[in-house]
């Protein structure tokens, strides 16, 4: 038998439940894009929970991605792509395979992109995971969800968070097929960074997600969940913006490559809000999953300290310097002085007093960096902290790690940022946030630990053990990634000590807007 008929067909095909697929082979791995895992949420299916997939015949090339759901402009600048593709097969998914037809399963990962819970696409270059897949010899699966008005506004008539059941979809569709395609239903390990990562807190609390995966990983897990009461009203001003009411029958009638816009006029208006809103008219988007308890019973931090988490083994870690990246790019960094320091530690600090407390803790920080400090705390590096501590006091196993590596570029300006660790991950250096935050060329120290990175990842994929001790309340044990590695006590013990009496759940709302 010749060498040539040993190696895997250049086009591998697959079949699934809904028909037959062919991939491509690249980089070494077997690929497939835009497989549908649901209908187009279209039409009648509009603002509805996603709907089994219309099997196909033949085979079906899986060669281009499918395109995005829905969302504000700026995708294009986003992802770094020149061209977009357009449809309304939004709900796809795509799978990295080393061996589509092994008879050994690999363990699985599928990835959940952030962006606010307004913006995201498995398509975007930054997430092209051949690198995890080849490298840590795993099945990598990404996937589309409705994000923004269609996928988590809280509109009369229809479920909330469909987001989030567009996720739950995609889980069962891996559950259904991905044996075909080498990797092992019995070993998923659900991952995300930032939105991506607090949809996976989410799904942890949610009845619907039960048993579809066994392990799971959140990076930089933002802390901000809506109540039933706040989404609703967020949501009458996003129908205002569009001149209607937040009804299906009366929103189905805007275009949903239209709609975005008035999601976008309020996301620009939020801070008008404040004295309705809170502190959510502060985020970065009107969007958060919604604690409505029936699709989400209940905020993550509740649902894991009474054990939803109990039997799955959990990664859950932060940045250094998470919000960072924020004060550089907006612009307000160089010009934060006391005055805005003190709004900030009253507005996004553990309770009153907290500018004094604050202070008192970080004597040397500037107003920058208490700002710094605070929102990170406040936003991402507490909300971690208190979700390990739950997993850890319901006696489920849960590891903690802190990126601490800082990004190089732009004279180290910004730190160990937000979204730095989920460039690391993939490995996509040249594309989105990857020049930004490395330079034109990576160091070494980057190199290395971007693959230390995906070794790890998939080490826990396959065995739930990371490599590091499991965290737990007495000894705070946490990975510290940074060019050394190394093993350490919590390094954020003075802003812990700050929130250990605070309690994280679904943000309430003040007062009706007017």
């Amino acid at each position: 038998m010749s060498e040539a008929s040993l190696q895997e067909p250049v086009e591998p095909v697959v079949r699934t439940s809904g028909g037959a697929v062919r991939g491509r082979i690249e980089h070494g791995v077997a690929v497939f894009r835009g497989i549908p895992f649901a209908q187009p949420p279209v039409g009648d299916a509009r603002f509805a929970p996603p709907r089994p997939a219309t099997p196909w015949p033949g085979v079906r090339d899986a060669f281009e991605f499918g395109p995005p759901p829905p969302q504000e402009a700026g995708i294009a600048g986003l992802t770094g792509m020149s061209k977009i593709p357009e449809g309304d097969d939004w709900l796809t998914v795509n799978v990295w395979t080393p061996q589509p037809d092994s008879a050994e399963r690999r363990p699985v990962i599928v990835w959940i992109y952030g962006g606010a819970y307004k913006l995201g696409f498995s398509g975007s270059p930054g997430y092209d995971a051949y690198r995890i897949a080849r490298e840590a010899d795993v099945v990598v699966v990404t996937f589309n969800y409705r994000v923004g008005v269609e996928g988590f506004a809280r509109i009369s008539g229809t479920p909330a968070n469909r987001g989030l059941l567009d996720q739950v979809a995609a889980l069962r569709w891996v559950r259904e097929n991905i044996a075909a395609f080498g990797g092992d239903a019995d070993r998923v390990t659900v991952c995300g960074e930032s939105a991506g990562a607090g949809s996976v807190a989410a799904l942890l609390a949610m009845p619907s997600a039960a048993g579809l995966f066994q392990r799971a990983v959140m990076q930089s897990m933002p802390g901000k969940y809506f109540s039933d009461e706040l989404a609703a009203d967020i949501a009458e001003a996003i129908a205002k913006a569009a001149g209607r009411r937040p009804t299906v029958a009366d929103l189905a009638g805007v275009d949903p490559r239209r709609l975005p816009n008035a999601g976008a006029a309020v996301g620009a208006a939020m801070r008008e809000y404040a004295e309705t809103w809170g502190s959510a008219a502060y985020l970065l988007a009107p969007f958060a999953p919604v604690v409505d308890g029936e699709v989400l019973p209940t905020a993550p931090w509740q649902a894991i300290a009474d054990g939803a988490g109990r039997d799955i083994d959990l990664i859950i870690g932060h940045n250094q310097h998470e919000c960072q990246l924020f004060l550089v790019l907006t612009g307000e960094l160089e010009a934060i002085d006391d005055e805005r320091a003190e709004f900030d530690l009253r507005l996004y600090g553990p309770g009153p007093g907290s500018e004094r407390a604050y202070r008192t803790a970080f004597p040397d920080a500037t107003a920058a960096q208490l700002c710094e400090l605070v929102q990170s705390d406040n936003q991402y590096r507490m909300p971690a902290l208190h979700l390990a501590d739950a997993q850890a006091g319901a006696g489920g196993r849960v590891h903690m790690y802190e990126l601490t590596w800082a990004a190089p570029n732009r004279r180290g300006v910004f730190g160990a940022c937000h979204a730095l660790d989920e460039t690391l991950l993939f490995g996509t250096y040249e594309t989105h946030l990857g020049p930004l935050l490395l330079g034109p060329e990576p160091p070494a120290e980057a190199l290395e630990l971007s693959a230390r990175m995906r070794a790890t990842w998939g080490r826990f994929a396959a065995t739930g053990d990371p490599g590091w001790p499991a965290y737990e309340p007495g000894r705070r044990l946490v990975q510290l990634l940074d060019a050394k590695p190394t093993v350490a006590p919590y390094p954020e013990e003075a802003s812990r000590r700050l929130w250990q009496q605070y309690t994280f759940g679904a943000l309430p709302l003040l007062q009706p807007s007017r």
